[in-house]
């Protein structure tokens, strides 16, 4: 009963923040997210796809957290590293996607782009059915050596960023203010989706605990 509501809003959840990916990414000369600085620095240095390193990636951290701590691993967690780099790679090969203009209609694709991988963000980790790659990665990180998540993600992205950089990644000034724009949009959207889909099982449970009583 629960997979009712919680998988459709994952699924929906991860397309949402893979499209947002590939829509930053036809902007990337303003500088993408660390993570994806290095998906594309591995892409132009070695080949393969984007969202190819987006699933390596993925489950090199998910192997990682399942060896440190497998709290963090469940199912939902092996599928987002698959669905995000699939979902990248089918956006950027529709070839639908508004292409950098040079001008400052980029920079509103971009911010186009951030807020929908918050809002994106936001619904797949609501339907709780299992941290992402690297949130999971960072989680288990913090509690194997006592430390807080916000140093630990400081630390991470940090040497995720020099990696991509020096790679070829594309760094520039969203690189640096990317958190700042989607980390907000991310809690709003998170509290409002938890919210719904607690009421939503709330209501089902209230349902079928009301027709038991009746068949009695």
């Amino acid at each position: 009963m629960i997979g009712i509501i919680r998988w459709p809003c994952f699924v929906l959840g991860v397309i949402f923040f893979s499209f947002g990916i590939s829509v930053t990414i036809n902007v990337q000369h303003l500088g993408i997210h660390p993570w994806d600085v290095l998906n594309v620095g591995l892409y132009e240095k070695i080949g393969f796809t984007i969202g190819t390193w987006n699933i390596v990636c993925g489950m090199i951290l998910v192997t990682v957290s399942w060896i440190l701590d497998k709290s963090y691993i469940r199912l939902g967690t092996f599928l987002n590293a698959f669905l995000v780099g699939s979902c990248v790679d089918f956006f950027l090969w529709l070839d639908f996607l508004p292409q950098a203009a040079h001008s400052w209609i980029d920079i509103l694709i971009m911010v186009a782009g951030i807020i929908i991988m918050g809002v994106g963000g936001g619904i797949y980790n609501a339907a709780g059915v299992g941290s992402g790659p690297r949130d999971g990665f960072m989680l288990s990180i913090s509690d194997k050596l006592g430390a807080p998540i916000g140093r630990v993600r400081i630390i991470t992205e940090s040497s995720v960023l020099v990696i991509g950089l020096l790679l070829g990644g594309p760094v520039f000034i969203f690189t640096f203010i990317f958190t700042f724009v989607q980390s907000p949009i991310f809690q709003f959207v998170y509290l409002r989706c938890k919210g719904f889909i607690e009421r939503i099982e709330a209501h089902k449970l209230g349902e079928r605990a009301s027709d038991s009583g009746v068949a009695r």
